[in-house]
């Protein structure tokens, strides 16, 4: 129960009588924080007051809402007497029968993660058990999902990884302590979400075994939380790694998981799951299959709102669609509709996005050779592997430079390989 003076009631009855869903109240304040991405979810908590904003918050929502910034601390502070008030006369109990649990069960060792000593002490430790926070770190490490979501930004991927350390840290102590049964899902969300983004990172590192480990922890935590959309967005991204890396039947079988766990509704997860379907069953020469996806990811696609379209490792704009889209295509030989495929996703890729270029040039060589054009083909590959920086040439994008060279021959054949051991 919220009590109907505190910071949950303030901003539903704000929202409601401005005729606005979570949704698109959530998108006024991302506008309002520069378009920082701004998790619906969050304002849900803070509605039903799973959670209460912290004072960083209060100034933004001030803002938002029209109220003076006093307004909006006293009621958070009424919120929270409320809270002490109700675990006081027993409102919200403990649950005694909450364990530590295993998370990665036959997987609790994580292979090593290259040059980033800590990572997999720290992926040990978040497998060991999911046993509670106080308030103070919950919310910090949401904050932490919210901040390492939006993507690399222009970043190697180990840089990126480097900076999650501190957090990775705290949530493997967070996970050991004792708290109230209603954080425990939140909890478990929270886990999952930082796990899969990890995962995502060594995905892209080439690191795959360590990759499934964090995929497969992530899954138990999504599991844990409930949350199946999350769930099937685990799913969906980790059915990447045996699609990237030669084995697109497992990647059809997990993307096929994570299209059930979606459900009909349509969301990122749901059309991520399309996209990736398509591009395992192209890989795996069920084209039909494969263009029965394609058209599954575009029917989505079209019905997300913009909450689902962020540009966010969560989200499914239009140029990953493009992006995934693209791969499909070029996989099934279909090169006409493959170029163009690459060249809307070139339209709306943001400069930064050394990855994303690199992998769509891989694509476009891969389009050529297929057309018969392996000078042309291997003009275009080697010259986006020597411009490409040394921090970006192993993992994903080596792979895909790798099945190129694969399809050529003679002098074509020797000249991508001498690049590529360059």
């Amino acid at each position: 129960m919220m009590t109907p003076d505190g910071i949950g009631a303030m901003l539903r009855e704000i929202r409601e009588a401005a005729g606005l869903t979570r949704e698109e109240q959530a998108l006024l304040l991302q506008k309002a924080r520069a378009d920082a991405w701004f998790d619906p979810e969050n304002l849900k908590r803070w509605e039903t007051e799973r959670r209460l904003p912290v004072p960083r918050w209060h100034p933004l929502l001030a803002v938002v809402y029209g109220r003076s910034e006093e307004e909006v601390t006293r009621a958070v502070a009424v919120s929270r007497r409320w809270r002490r008030q109700q675990r006081a006369s027993g409102g919200e109990k403990e649950d005694g029968t909450v364990k530590r649990r295993q998370f990665l069960g036959a997987a609790a060792v994580a292979a090593g993660v290259g040059a980033l000593p800590g990572i997999a002490e720290a992926h040990e430790g978040i497998n060991t058990a999911l046993s509670g926070a106080d308030s103070g770190e919950l919310t910090y490490l949401e904050g932490a999902f919210e901040r390492h979501r939006g993507g690399y930004r222009g970043r190697p991927p180990a840089e990126v990884l480097t900076h999650m350390r501190a957090d990775l840290d705290l949530l493997r102590e967070v996970l050991g302590r004792p708290y109230p049964a209603r954080s425990r899902a939140e909890l478990a969300r929270t886990a999952a979400g930082i796990s899969g983004l990890v995962a995502i990172i060594q995905h892209d590192r080439g690191e795959q075994r360590d990759s499934h480990g964090w995929f497969t922890t992530a899954a138990r935590a999504a599991r844990e939380s409930g949350d199946r959309h999350m769930l099937a967005w685990i799913l969906a991204r980790h059915a990447m790694v045996p699609l990237n890396y030669g084995a697109p039947r497992a990647a059809a079988e997990l993307a096929g998981q994570a299209r059930a766990e979606a459900g009909q509704t349509p969301t990122a997860a749901a059309a991520l799951g399309a996209a990736v379907a398509a591009r395992a069953l192209a890989a795996a020469g069920e084209h039909e299959g494969a263009f029965e996806a394609v058209a599954d990811a575009r029917a989505i696609a079209e019905h997300l709102d913009a909450a689902q379209t962020a540009d966010t490792w969560f989200g499914y704009p239009q140029q990953k669609h493009h992006v995934h889209l693209s791969q499909a295509y070029t996989l099934m030989g279909r090169t006409r509709e493959a170029y163009t495929e690459q060249e809307s996703a070139l339209a709306l890729t943001r400069s930064p996005s050394v990855m994303t270029r690199a992998l769509l040039a891989m694509d476009t060589a891969m389009c050529l050779s297929a057309d018969g054009d392996s000078t042309g083909a291997v003009d275009k590959a080697v010259d986006v592997w020597q411009q490409l920086p040394e921090a970006y040439r192993v993992g994903l994008v080596r792979s895909r430079a790798y099945a190129l060279h694969e399809t050529l021959s003679g002098s074509a054949y020797a000249r991508l390989g001498e690049a590529l051991a360059g």
